[in-house]
């Protein structure tokens, strides 16, 4: 919506007063997909759409721990600003926060007035607009996993499972959820309309899975940013702490954060799954096809997208059922991309590279440039794999460390040109810096092994 539409934002305000609503939360993606934000109080509404928000520039490139990154643009410019509009298209009621309405906001260059390069939301926008000039309209559907932990005085991290019973793989209820986490986090998710359909225990004691609804990637990519963040507050509100880290605990699988991806024709008065072909091989068109191979192809610089933390990596190896080489299969659940058995309007693959630390935008926005590449070079992935995989003499590894997936992410020119230069510059500054961050930290590890013994 415009910004200087006044009307329109004078109906959206008088609707919120009348539920109540006396401050908008403008929302906004960092490069982590940490959301920033600004309460607005509901008569400085307009003057927040007219001139936006200003915030630091530096805000992409501050660290979990608050620590300002030295990425250019940011210090080196002298801490400029970007500005943040609200998306009043975006705006919904939170549920478990009274009078409080919440919506995305859109980030600029405040200098220029031009789409923020370092936006995730803008940098998703640039693909999807070359995929519309390929004649597509890709349809998302994320799942999304993460563990539950509640406070344990006296533990080295002071948290723990919640709960920590095990052997309760894909489950509901009270056996193995006693405090009813799930029931209530499903039921605050759909009040605040972000399209969730299902939830259950997953395979680690405090581990759940919930699952939202296939829509127009844009918009799952806003209700995936949206719902890991109020996941994370609704535990916040009750003490404890929901971490979609991707494997923080050595004696627990990781979590995941799986991408359905399908596609719209947009060349035709009735659009149809493009990704669907009864004759083609498999029952898939050569459109779909060819996007599976440019995902194999681009995967090695796509990790750094999908797997994007130090801690990343330790979600990988033997029987976790979490990707480690570059393959792909039939309804096989073991390799990097699965299709699905559904054909017809369902015909759809299944991206299992993703961890749960994945912001969704980055991750969404990679998937789709690395299959539209696919699309344009128009070439066959080899053979799906049969059987169980993780057999290296059958499949490429994927990068095994951050490191090695940021080398794959600045060499491979052709993926980064369509995500954007100046984003992927940024991108592996940031995450160089944590990298080296990391190198110089002691661990505990490292004290016990070493220290008495040396």
């Amino acid at each position: 919506m415009s910004a200087q539409d006044t009307p329109d934002i004078r109906r959206h305000m008088e609707r919120l007063s009348a539920e109540g609503i006396d401050v908008v939360r403008v929302v906004f993606p960092d490069l982590i997909g940490t959301d920033r934000a600004r309460d607005v109080l509901l008569d400085h509404l307009p003057s927040a759409c007219a001139h936006g928000l200003a915030f630091c520039k530096a805000v992409y490139h501050t660290s979990p721990q608050g620590d300002v990154v030295p990425v250019a643009g940011g210090l080196d410019a002298g801490l400029p600003d970007v500005t943040v509009r609200p998306d009043l298209d975006t705006l919904v009621t939170l549920p478990w926060e009274p009078g409080v309405a919440w919506c995305l906001g859109d980030v600029t260059d405040a200098g220029t007035g031009r789409a923020a390069a370092e936006s995730p939301r803008n940098l998703l926008r640039g693909v999807l607009a070359r995929c519309t000039e390929q004649g597509l309209r890709p349809v998302v559907g994320p799942e999304l996993e993460y563990f539950l932990l509640e406070p344990a005085p006296g533990t080295p991290t002071g948290w723990r499972r919640s709960p920590e019973a095990t052997g309760t793989v894909y489950t509901a209820g009270l056996r193995s959820d006693p405090d009813n986490h799930l029931l209530r986090t499903l039921r605050q998710l759909r009040d605040a309309d972000l399209g969730v359909v299902t939830g259950n225990h997953e395979f680690d004691g405090g581990q759940y899975e919930i699952n939202l609804t296939h829509s127009a990637a844009l918009d799952a990519a806003d209700r995936a940013f949206r719902f890991k963040a109020a996941v994370k507050e609704l535990a916040r509100k009750e003490g404890n702490v929901a971490t979609f880290m991707a494997k923080p605990f050595a004696d627990a699988g990781g979590s995941g954060f799986h991408l359905h991806l399908s596609c719209e024709t947009t060349d035709a008065a009735e659009s149809r799954n493009a990704f669907d072909d009864p004759a083609g091989a498999y029952g898939l068109s050569a459109t779909a096809r060819h996007a599976v191979a440019g995902i194999l192809a681009h995967a090695p610089a796509l990790a750094a997208l999908a797997n994007p933390t130090v801690n990343s990596y330790k979600r990988f190896g033997p029987d976790t059922l979490a990707p480690w080489l570059i393959d792909w299969g039939l309804d096989n659940r073991s390799a990097m991309v699965r299709i699905p058995p559904e054909r017809g309007s369902g015909a759809r693959l299944e991206l299992r590279l993703g961890d749960a630390g994945a912001n969704p935008y980055l991750l969404i926005a990679g998937t789709l440039a690395a299959a539209l590449l696919g699309v344009q070079a128009g070439e066959e992935p080899p053979a799906p794999l049969e059987g169980y995989g993780y057999d290296t003499a059958r499949a490429a590894l994927l990068p095994k460390d951050l490191p090695a997936a940021l080398d794959a992410l600045e060499a491979d020119t052709a993926l980064s040109e369509v995500l954007g230069k100046e984003f992927t510059a940024s991108f592996l500054a940031y995450k160089r810096n944590e990298v080296e961050r990391f190198e110089r930290h002691i661990t505990d590890w490292e004290f016990t092994e070493y220290a008495q013994h040396l």
